[in-house]
């Protein structure tokens, strides 16, 4: 759920980290390669930043970071299981 900071503080009374702070980063997984691709470029889309770090592609696992408006930043995470390595 995104929310803006007014409607965030009927939550909490604690204080919301400026946007260049890092207080957590949230994955949310994806079903392939185009679809982290699709979720990093939507929230371009949206008023959020597209790729926030490098995209890391190690063969079996694919993230893309991204920040939404207020931020925080995310994980679009795809892993092939049939790809991990083995040794």
């Amino acid at each position: 759920m995104r929310l803006t900071h007014a409607n965030w503080k009927t939550f909490t009374s604690r204080s919301i980290a400026p946007a260049h702070s890092s207080d957590v980063l949230v994955a949310l997984s994806c079903d392939s390669r185009d679809a982290a691709d699709a979720l990093n470029a939507a929230e371009a889309a949206c008023g959020g930043t597209a790729d926030t770090n490098p995209a890391q592609d190690l063969g079996f696992v694919y993230n893309r970071s991204l920040a939404d408006p207020g931020g925080h930043v995310w994980g679009a995470l795809y892993m092939d299981m049939s790809a991990i390595p083995t040794d």
